[in-house]
């Protein structure tokens, strides 16, 4: 059973994405609580607190066989991410924990402290075969948890151990931290950055990623990864239309100033609970022209707010899709930036001794 509270007229929570903490798909029961016209005057902003909920997890890679994924294996180090962008389309994974997808998503967030010690365990397994393993799937491995947790820093110093590739994807100038195992793998071409860049615009950032390094800093990001030898991408997602489309040629721009080598955008994607929480959020902050906003959406989705089938779910369909698609296409063209994916080197994959081995050879 699941108690969630579901409020039209929900206090807002500074630095939060969203306000509302409806039920997820899978919930029985919650409550609803609704304003009963006694308060006249709107509520101050409060601050609402983090919590971290330690994960005991028995596997920590995961794999696809989607044909429109760049990658086979994948490590999430956290559930939930308290970056809390209102586009998410990893919320929805919150509901199988009896959690919402809205304000739980971004206050409740799940860690796995034993993540290094189970990821040189799968990779010491006989029949093991190697292949590129992403960080940043679904939430951010840099999320602000990570400064205190250092679990994707762990799970980076096995990977450099092992000589395994890998790839990242996050918003956070705290991969700097990690700059010098980075650097290191990128001498052997072990490992791919991508930084996420939604807007260029302040403003935007803050109401659609509260928590999130400002669009400066994750030029800055770019910069100073490229600057380090590290092959480094430009996410431009996602591309909401009517919103930061018009956004998709100076953002490419700005990062290939900053050395951005290769780059990617993803059409804005509103699977299950995102959908009502997106919807809720135009309507607080771009009240007139949400209707308009969600109409090109749906015009790019088969006339829904979105469709999961592998060959449209990250470019969708229809005029406004394919226009996007054509702009992105002479973009990159004419900035002289790779939309393939880097091939990483595979082959030099070993797992190294481990210690009570490595004695033996000096006894």
């Amino acid at each position: 059973m699941s108690d969630h509270s579901h409020n039209k007229s929900a206090p807002l929570y500074r630095g939060r994405g969203t306000a509302n903490n409806l039920p997820g798909r899978f919930a029985k029961q919650y409550s609803s609580s609704e304003n009963d016209g006694w308060q006249t005057e709107p509520d101050e902003p409060v601050r609402l607190k983090t919590s971290s909920i330690e994960e005991k997890s028995k596997t920590i890679i995961s794999t696809n066989q989607s044909p429109d994924i760049p990658f086979s294996q994948s490590i999430n180090p956290y559930r939930g991410c308290e970056h809390g962008c209102i586009y998410c389309y990893a919320r929805p994974a919150h509901a199988y924990m009896d959690l919402s997808p809205g304000l739980d998503f971004e206050t409740k967030i799940f860690y796995k402290p034993n993540a290094a010690e189970l990821l040189e365990r799968a990779l010491r397994k006989k029949h093991y075969q190697c292949s590129p393993i992403a960080l940043g799937a679904n939430t951010d491995p840099y999320q602000p948890l990570e400064r205190e947790k250092q679990i994707t820093q762990g799970l980076l110093k096995i990977m450099l151990e092992f000589r395994h590739p890998v790839t990242i994807i996050t918003k956070s100038q705290l991969i700097l931290r990690d700059l010098p195992i980075l650097a290191e793998m990128a001498q052997d071409n072990l490992v791919q950055v991508a930084i996420s860049v939604t807007t260029l615009d302040n403003g935007l950032k803050r109401k659609l990623e509260p928590r999130t390094a400002g669009p400066a800093a994750r030029l800055r990001t770019i910069e100073q990864l490229s600057s380090a030898g590290i092959p480094t991408a430009v996410l431009a997602a996602p591309m909401i239309p009517a919103l930061n489309d018009c956004e998709l040629e100076s953002i490419l721009s700005a990062a290939r100033k900053s050395g951005a080598v290769r780059a990617a955008y993803i059409l804005l994607r509103l699977p299950h609970e995102v959908a009502p929480l997106f919807r809720e959020w135009l309507e607080v902050h771009y009240p007139e022209r949400a209707k308009h906003v969600m109409s090109l959406v749906q015009q790019s989705r088969a006339g829904k707010d979105y469709q999961s089938e592998f060959s449209q779910r990250r470019i969708g369909t229809g005029i406004f899709a394919q226009l996007l698609q054509g702009r992105f296409q002479v973009a990159v063209k004419k900035l002289g930036l790779d939309h393939r994916r880097l091939t990483l080197d595979c082959s030099q994959f070993k797992p190294p001794p481990r210690t009570n081995e490595q004695q033996d050879l000096f006894s």
